[in-house]
């Protein structure tokens, strides 16, 4: 019996302990073939046009040119190419960015092996992949109250106190500095009409803004 065709697959990563796993790895699994890799998009985007891959692992936080505007770069060279973002972060303003963008999955870079190779199949079966931590940010979206008072921004930053994260933290993790969250955070009280970080997760739990 003939063997099928591997499902082709390219990675962008800057990391490369885990740019090496994700290819032995993927290689080591029967009908997958990884054709190769890629520490930036700048370089990617040369190299690409030969490899036309079937699905590609796009990391978001790459040096020169991010994931998420790589994107529509390489969807105009490989329109038929699947995307699969890898992160560590799963804030919603990157999950919605990528996924209007073109992005036909979203992983996050604790997710297992199988997790990984399964993501690769289903989106090639014409699945949009994604771990359950993504998936719950999504569903989430469609459960908020549309008028909110509150910017993305703002949302975001309410929902990450309401997890019980610091200012610093929050700061770290969205790549703003200490003083732009404490600002959004006074504009959060303002618009909620509250004083306190208690009352403004209340209110905006009760009117279903978070």
């Amino acid at each position: 019996m003939e063997n099928k065709s591997p499902i082709t697959v390219a990675i962008i990563e800057d990391d490369e302990t885990i740019r090496n796993g994700f290819t032995y790895l993927i290689n080591a699994t029967e009908n997958y073939k990884v054709l190769n890799s890629y520490s930036n998009v700048e370089d990617a985007l040369i190299g690409l046009v030969n490899d036309k891959p079937q699905v590609i692992l796009l990391d978001i936080e790459l040096p020169g040119i991010k994931g998420i505007e790589a994107i529509p770069k390489i969807k105009h060279i490989l329109p038929k190419t699947y995307i699969i973002m890898l992160t560590v972060y799963d804030n919603e303003d990157n999950v919605f960015n990528a996924l209007t963008k073109g992005a036909s999955g979203y992983l996050t870079k604790s997710d297992n092996t199988e997790k990984i190779i399964d993501a690769i199949q289903e989106v090639v079966n014409g699945g949009a992949p994604m771990s359950m931590n993504i998936a719950k940010i999504v569903i989430k979206s469609f459960h908020k109250n549309q008028n909110s008072p509150l910017t993305k921004r703002e949302t975001e930053i309410l929902e990450q106190i309401a997890n019980g994260k610091s200012r610093s933290k929050i700061a770290k993790q969205m790549f703003i500095d200490l003083e732009t969250v404490k600002s959004h955070i006074k504009n959060i009280y303002v618009k909620l009409n509250v004083h306190s970080r208690e009352d403004a997760i209340k209110e905006a739990k009760n009117n279903k803004y978070i």
